[in-house]
């Protein structure tokens, strides 16, 4: 899994800077993640974006204050669909990743039946990167990241 940067908070930094700068870091750590996200063979990459899209959404919700309202919820709406469709993926990997262990470990007469379950663990996780897809191109036709990073903007305006 993808460490996150570790942001250091000065207590006497305004509250406006530090959301600034704390959910820039985080929109970029997000981003990062992108890269082969729909790659199925590589299950790792869908939870390192999800795991980035709940930070994100942590700090989003901790710095709300700092952000035009309307702006923020519309930002915030997205990241949550992200969210969700990163999950609707990532649910099938891990369940698949255990039925093949799990058949390693039976014997041979029972593998025919584990294997029609991740065959239909498989038609699940196709599902789920459809889903994934169509969130990831919204992402892009909605302009997430520089929305995002337009929050930055003005917050670090409220304190200028």
């Amino acid at each position: 899994m993808a460490k996150a940067a570790d942001i250091d908070v000065d207590p006497f930094e305004p509250f406006a800077r530090a959301a600034a700068r704390v959910v820039r870091t985080r929109t970029g750590e997000l981003f990062a993640h992108e890269e082969g996200v729909l790659d199925t063979s590589d299950i790792e990459r869908v939870h390192d974006m999800r795991v980035a899209t709940r930070r994100l959404r942590a700090v989003l919700e901790i710095f709300a204050p700092c952000f035009p309202s309307g702006d923020f919820k519309t930002a915030l709406r997205d990241v949550k669909a992200l969210a969700d469709a990163l999950g609707e993926r990532r649910d099938p990997d891990v369940h698949i990743e255990a039925m093949e262990a799990f058949s390693a470990a039976v014997q041979p007469v029972n593998r025919p039946g584990v294997e029609a379950l991740v065959s239909r663990l498989r038609g699940r996780q196709a599902g789920g990167n459809d889903a994934l897809r169509a969130a990831l191109e919204h992402m892009h036709e909605c302009g997430l990241h520089e929305r995002l990073l337009s929050l930055c903007d003005g917050a670090e305006e409220l304190v200028a």
